[in-house]
This record gives structure tokens, sequence and C-alpha cells, in this order.
């Protein structure tokens, strides 16, 4: 599942294949791009901002796309064969002379101008692994809103940017609040940003995410994707519920002796 550290280790991947580089195929496969070509271009650089990606260039213009929840850029040799998945869910082909880079089944591609980014992702909180990154905005926007449930609040891109629905029952987890807890019966947003921060942090550069600070085959996580299964600090069985508003209701974990709920 594409989250913050997964986006940012997508955009190092393309920066380092794409930046310097003339476009010598455009390929945009959705309506609203298909007469675009982006061919004789040289890309400026490739950034990631949350959960988007940037890709800047020269003449002013940036290629927006977001993963969602399946969505990959896959990089190929120049005439290799494309093997990231079926060519109808194919909405971007970048080629230079000696890479391909291909989009696969992104919910979100759009070309702006440059100077235009704010339009798609000025709303966005500081960004976990960004320049921008700052602790106490984060644990302002948190609090703007101290009856919302704790887990809703971390999910929110517009308080801080790249925590998707892993990292959201993780951290709940390890602050020992059940994820529907109101943010203000929680733990200190100051330190809980901290947390989540460095947790993007260590992450950042591993394809196989931890927060348990183990890496081997199954020990990865404390309760994310584990329902029913033993908790890892005191045994309970881990418990999961559909957690949100109903137009964006993803399945939260938790285990209830770990993260009962917090008094008054």
């Amino acid at each position: 599942m594409p989250e913050g550290d997964t986006v940012w280790r997508t955009a190092r991947t393309l920066h380092a294949v794409l930046a310097g580089v003339t476009v010598v195929r455009s390929d945009l496969r959705v309506p609203r791009l298909a007469t675009v070509d982006l061919t004789g271009r040289r890309v400026l650089d490739v950034t990631a901002r949350g959960k988007h990606l940037l890709t800047r260039l020269e003449g002013g213009l940036t290629l927006h796309s977001h993963l969602g929840m399946d969505g990959s850029w896959r990089t190929f040799p120049a005439g290799a064969r494309w093997t990231g998945g079926p060519n109808h869910r194919i909405r971007a082909v970048l080629g230079t002379e000696s890479d391909t880079v291909v989009g696969y089944a992104l919910p979100l591609l759009e070309l702006l101008r440059t100077d235009a980014e704010a339009q798609a992702v000025g709303h966005l909180g500081p960004d976990l692994l960004g320049p921008d990154w700052n602790p106490h905005e984060a644990a302002r926007r948190l609090l703007a809103d101290p009856e919302r449930p704790l887990g809703e609040a971390l999910l929110d891109q517009r308080n801080l940017a790249g925590i998707g629905n892993v990292y959201r029952s993780e951290l709940c987890f390890i602050a020992r609040t059940p994820p529907w807890a109101p943010v203000r019966r929680g733990p200190d947003p100051h330190r809980l940003a901290e947390v989540a921060h460095r947790l993007l942090e260590a992450n950042k550069t591993h394809a196989a995410r931890s927060t348990t600070g183990e890496r081997g085959r199954g020990r990865l996580l404390y309760v994310y994707g584990r329902m029913g299964e033993p908790c890892r600090r005191c045994g309970a069985a881990v418990r999961a519920g559909e957690l949100g508003p109903p137009e964006g209701r993803r399945l939260a974990y938790w285990c209830p002796r770990c993260q009962p709920e917090p008094s008054s």
C-alpha cells in the first residue's frame, strides 16, 4: 500500500533515471492529456510531496501524479519488455534514450504549470519526509479539531502528509490509544508527530516497512493486517473495524487490551 515512504522511494528512483535527461518518448493515456507531447523537454527533477509525485520539466510544466491505493511507477531499460502489469492499466509512459518509466493504475494524472503546483498540493500539511517538516505545525493542525477521532485525524493529509492506513493503525498502537478516541484524549500530538516522523524516516529506504524495529518475516508490524492474531505485546487477539466518514471508511486495527478507552 503506497504511503509516504513508498512515494519517497518512487520519487528517488524516478529522479535518478529522469533528472537532467531529455524525454524522447511521451504517451499520457488519460483523455484530458491524450494530445499532450512532452518529447524534447528535459526533466528537471522528481519530488515527493506527501503521497503526491511532482515531475518537473523545463518550460515550467509539472506532471502531477498520485498512486492512490494500488498505483505505481516502474522503470525499465529502453527496449525492454514492460512487466509491471497489463497494458490496459498503463496511464503514462516517459522514455529517454536509456530508460523508460511507466505509470500503472494511477488514479490521478494531470499536467500543471510549475508555478501553480500549490493548486494541487498546497492544502497538504507538513510533509513527514520533506524539507518543510515541522512537528509543531503538525500538532497544531491535529489539535484544530480536538473531538475528531485520532485515527481519522492522522489519515487526513491536511494535518500531516504521508501517513496511510498502515501507519495510522501502528501509531495508535504505539500511543496506546484506540483509533476512535478523540484527539484531545490521546497522546501529546507533538510527540506523536515526532514518532510518525521517525518511523517514516527509518523506513524510507526499505521496501518492507517495519514499525516494530524488527526486519524478520512476519515480525514487521504490531497490529496492521493482523486481525485475530495475538498482540505482540500482551497476547490479546487483535481487532479490526471500519473508521472514517462514509465516503472514505478504512479498516483500523487495534489491541483491545493495550489500547483501552482513555479516561476522561
